[in-house]
Parts: structure tokens; C-alpha cells; sequence
């Protein structure tokens, strides 16, 4: 169970990595590969949100895989009390990062994008923007930080 586990967090982490490092910029800037004219800014943002919409699913599952197998590793493995209770309170910001990045965030830039291209043009688009992308980043550093404290040796 724990190889599913942390092929499922490393999983989430290259999907996110790539996500923000190779699929957004194609997606809002179109022009440099396929000339003007095709995709304005907004038509590249509903893009994405779709693209995000299904991550966010994702990352919900992956999330609450992670806790759970937090919660009963934290009773079975013997890593010492500080490395198992790190681990879980991780699994537990991933957890509610997540359910906050898509039931908050996501579900605000949707109702704004619906509203039209001027709603995603304003000061209180671009902070909820802002906010969903360092709610994001949180969650990706907590996971590669997970990720890794799982190969701490065992207590002898």
C-alpha cells in the first residue's frame, strides 16, 4: 500500500509540475506556436479552468488516499513520533488546501468566467487568481516535503 501511495503523491506532483510549468503557458499564449488571432486571454482562462476543474478532482482523490494511509501508518510504522506526526498534519494541509483550492477558488474564477470577460478582468478576479495559485504552490511543497519524509530510515 505505501508504493500505491507515493506513486499516487508522485503522480500529483508531476501533474501539477507540468500543469504549471508546460500546459499553461501553451494554453495562454497560443500565439507564439500558432500565430494571432486564435485564442483571446479569457477563451486560454476557460481553457484552463477546465484543465483545472478535472486536476481538481484529481488531486481531491489523491488527497484523501494520502490521509487515510497517513492515519494508519501513523499507528503501524515505527518512524520515530516527530517524523509520523509530521506526515500526518502534511497529509492534513494537502487535505484541506485541496478541498479549499477546489471548492472555493475553482468554484469562484467559474462563477466569475460566467459572468463574462470583464469580471475576469478586475481587481477582485486577479486576487482570487493569485490566492488559488499560491494555494497551489502550498500544496505542491507540502507534497514533495511528504514525499520525501517518507524515506526517513526506521527506528531502530
Amino acid at each position: 500500500m505505501k508504493a500505491v501511495n507515493l506513486f499516487l503523491l508522485a503522480a500529483m506532483i508531476g501533474i501539477e509540475l507540468i500543469l504549471g510549468i508546460v500546459v499553461a503557458p501553451v494554453i495562454f499564449y497560443p500565439q507564439n506556436f500558432i500565430g494571432n488571432g486564435i485564442l483571446s486571454h479569457y477563451q486560454s482562462g476557460i481553457l484552463m479552468t477546465q484543465i483545472f476543474i478535472k486536476m481538481g478532482y484529481l488531486l481531491l482523490i489523491v488527497s484523501i488516499i494520502n490521509i487515510l494511509f497517513e492515519i494508519f501508518s501513523y499507528f503501524r510504522e515505527k518512524f520515530n513520533f516527530k517524523i509520523k506526526f509530521s506526515k500526518l498534519i502534511l497529509s492534513l494541509i494537502i487535505l484541506i488546501l485541496s478541498l479549499v483550492f477546489v471548492f472555493y477558488f475553482t468554484e469562484q474564477i467559474i462563477s466569475m468566467q460566467k459572468l463574462g470577460e470583464q469580471a475576469t478582468t478586475s481587481t477582485e478576479f486577479t486576487g482570487i487568481h493569485s490566492a488559488s495559485e499560491i494555494t497551489l504552490k502550498i500544496i505542491l511543497a507540502s507534497q514533495i516535503f511528504l514525499y520525501f519524509l517518507s524515506f526517513k530510515i526506521e527506528k531502530k
